[in-house]
């Protein structure tokens, strides 16, 4: 028997080019299936082939856990019993039982071969799987092999892709011995079926395009910076150089727009701008919401947005069509834009100045005077009040040494206050609810106002209670915040349940 089981791991070593150790292991697995049989319930069998005598050993085992957790004595063990067998054995080990060995030929032929053949058929689809991921290929080029109802099926020489129905350009219609061409969107081992999923409305797969059709991009002249897209309508792409002899916008274009006509084409007359990068993102923006023209921006660093105002007659086309340009200029750059007519932003200047000038005559017990000198000469908050250098503050004229001195004092002891309000707010907030991702001081005060003091507190709540608590939190941003403060339940971190 032990030969035949050398001769049998051989023989199907070569003939399916795979590893011999697979078959080994395809080879344990069917025994220990067969060997299984012998007992009730769901027992654990391991079974050990010798990879040069073809040897084999089988045991029962059981694994060793805490007695509360003890839910099968098929295949567990309380750890009280498992010490008393082995006093050195700890939680997660394994006490193991020798079996009299199944004789090979009493296995169930059919059993064992369709474990074997599927062991074998597994590691053949890794190795093909393993040997296209050496090549680095970002794009599959393929036939259709199979169109379902939520994906297609791609073939690929040896390799299988699938392209969800989500991943792939709207209208778009493909057909079984159509050819078609996708970015490698993820590998996903664990799923049934291919492997490689891809995708075709990924701002990657435009990526890709772009470099096919321009060398310079894969010299390393051009480089794309980032991309947008409304898949098969409209995209956006920002390409920079700092080779001065270049044209990043007509290198992308091509003689006669060949090069920007190519990758339209393959994206279903998918529309392209191309943007020229700038490292100043209000430069960037700028540029990203053309053809539209900004008269003026204002950028906030804290929040990562921009109010941009245009006039009316551009208004509309710094829109775009449902909202499309200002979206994906959005996307591009990566800032939240605010598009707005110049009456609106004046408008909404004079209710920050408004709210300004009152935080500056309550906190620094000023008149109304000085607070106004202190908003023409560019201060908006108490810190830079109480921080900005003394000598910038002694430039403004209408102001003397001790004035401007007494002004950082009240600053700087308005917000000592505030910082020890905040402490004594914040009293009995655990610190799982304080370091949770998009939590900050000033909400977690208010959490705590309503009694929200910890990471559970907040993720028993329900958006619209959120948003009662804190009504600044828009729908997605409450909701993702509970969401986060749930997650430990689903890692099964917490006591609760989803």
């Amino acid at each position: 028997m032990s030969r035949d089981i050398l001769l049998l791991a051989d023989a199907l070593a070569r003939e399916k080019s795979v590893d011999k150790d697979v078959v080994f292991t395809a080879l344990e697995q069917a025994i220990a299936s067969a060997t299984k049989k012998r007992f009730k319930g769901e027992a654990d069998v391991r079974v050990a082939i010798d990879r040069e005598t073809g040897d084999h050993e089988a045991f029962r085992r059981w694994q060793v856990v805490y007695e509360p957790d003890l839910e099968s004595e098929d295949n567990q063990i309380g750890i009280t019993d498992a010490r008393d067998e082995d006093p050195e054995v700890q939680i997660g080990d394994f006490i193991e039982e020798q079996l009299e060995p199944i004789e090979f030929g009493r296995i169930g032929a059919q059993a064992a071969k369709q474990t074997i053949l599927q062991k074998i058929r597994d590691a053949e689809r890794d190795q093909i799987l393993n040997d296209f991921l050496d090549r680095n290929e970002k794009l599959i080029n393929g036939t259709v092999k199979r169109v379902e109802n939520h994906r297609i099926l791609i073939e690929s020489g040896r390799v299988e892709a699938a392209l969800p129905r989500d991943q792939m350009i709207p209208k778009e219609v493909f057909r079984v011995g159509d050819r078609i061409r996708a970015f490698i969107y993820k590998i996903d081992r664990t799923q049934r079926g291919p492997a490689v999923v891809v995708s075709r409305t990924t701002p990657d797969f435009i990526k890709a395009l772009f470099e096919l059709e321009v060398p310079e991009i894969e010299e390393g002249l051009l480089e794309i910076k980032s991309a947008a897209r409304d898949a098969g309508v409209r995209a956006k792409i920002a390409v920079f150089t700092s080779d001065r002899r270049i044209d990043p916008i007509g290198t992308c274009v091509g003689m006669r727009g060949s090069r920007v006509q190519a990758v339209t084409n393959e994206l279903a007359g998918e529309r392209v701008d191309i943007i020229i990068w700038s490292p100043d993102p209000a430069q960037f923006v700028i540029g990203a919401l053309a053809p539209a023209q900004v008269s003026s921006i204002v950028v906030d660093e804290e929040k990562h947005s921009m109010d941009v105002v245009v006039d009316e007659e551009n208004l509309a086309i710094a829109i775009g069509r449902g909202g499309q340009n200002v979206r994906l200029a959005s996307e591009l750059t990566g800032w939240e834009i605010n598009l707005m007519t110049m009456e609106a932003s004046q408008k909404k200047q004079e209710i920050e100045t408004a709210a300004t000038r009152a935080l500056f005559m309550e906190k620094l017990d000023v008149d109304e005077e000085v607070a106004n000198i202190l908003i023409e000469e560019g201060f908006s908050t108490l810190e830079e009040v109480a921080y900005v250098p003394i000598t910038e503050m002694l430039e403004i004229e209408s102001f003397d040494e001790d004035t401007v001195n007494e002004l950082r004092d009240r600053a700087r002891n308005a917000l000592l206050n505030a910082a020890i309000a905040s402490e004594e707010s914040l009293s009995g907030v655990q610190e799982d609810l304080l370091s949770l991702e998009g939590m900050n001081r000033d909400l977690a005060a208010k959490l705590a106002g309503a009694a929200i003091k910890t990471r559970d507190d907040l993720a028993e709540l329900a958006v619209d209670e959120l948003q009662e608590i804190e009504p600044a939190l828009g729908d997605d941003a409450a909701k993702a915040l509970i969401m986060k403060a749930r997650a430990h339940w689903f890692d099964g971190e917490g006591e609760k349940a989803a």
